[in-house]
């Protein structure tokens, strides 16, 4: 089979795993969330070290959607309950500290927005991330006959549409920084974000 860039029938099914990755990897939910609340909350300059912790940690789940090891976790008694608590219990932290952050033009010093290791650490703990991303690898063939080079090529094209989701969201929630500088506008919005972060995290759950 021709494999090469130019084959016709290769651009098919990458648009369609693009599609699917934008439509359920990108939709509301733990991860998503919370990086559009951390944006908003903090600014894009302190946000980035959880941005690329979140990524680095939904690229880690998508690595081991793609070898198998999703399956041998969920597979061990109480493997998926115990990932899910810790996801709950650090995500209502979040929610407490993205409720409870002061307006940004009120700041003594530098906010301490969560860092790397928090924004990790959810993303392997994010329930959603592991029905998605292995509803989105296993639903599309883009080489058909290869499996092996078919998993490559969808991780990879996966990989950056981590990068890229992750980045939008957060991107989204640094546009609504401006409001923040007003301590009422900015406690309402730390409010709803951290309410919808809560919500999501019910629904990943359900």
């Amino acid at each position: 089979m021709d494999t090469s860039l130019s084959d016709p029938g290769l651009w098919h099914p990458l648009a369609a795993l693009l599609l699917a990755s934008s439509v359920v990897m990108g939709s509301p939910g733990p991860s998503t969330i919370s990086v559009t609340a951390i944006g908003a909350s903090f600014g894009i300059r302190r946000s980035l070290p959880y941005a690329a912790g979140l990524i680095a940690g939904t690229v880690t789940v998508l690595l081991a959607v793609a070898a198998g090891v999703v399956a041998l976790v969920t597979s061990i008694p109480h493997g998926a309950l115990a990932l899910g608590i810790l996801s709950a219990v650090y995500i209502l932290y979040l929610a407490f500290k993205i409720a409870t952050a002061p307006p940004l033009g009120g700041r003594d010093g530098p906010a301490a927005a969560p860092g790397f290791l928090g924004g990790f650490g959810l993303a392997i703990a994010n329930p959603k991330a592991y029905v998605a991303i292995a509803a989105v690898f296993a639903g599309t063939t883009v080489i058909a006959g290869n499996s092996g080079l078919d998993a490559a090529v969808k991780t990879t094209v996966l990989g950056g549409m981590v990068v890229l989701i992750h980045f939008c969201w957060l991107l989204a929630g640094v546009a609504l920084s401006r409001w923040l500088h007003d301590p009422v506008s900015a406690r309402i919005i730390n409010l709803v974000m951290a309410a919808a972060l809560v919500v999501v995290t019910v629904v990943a759950f359900v």
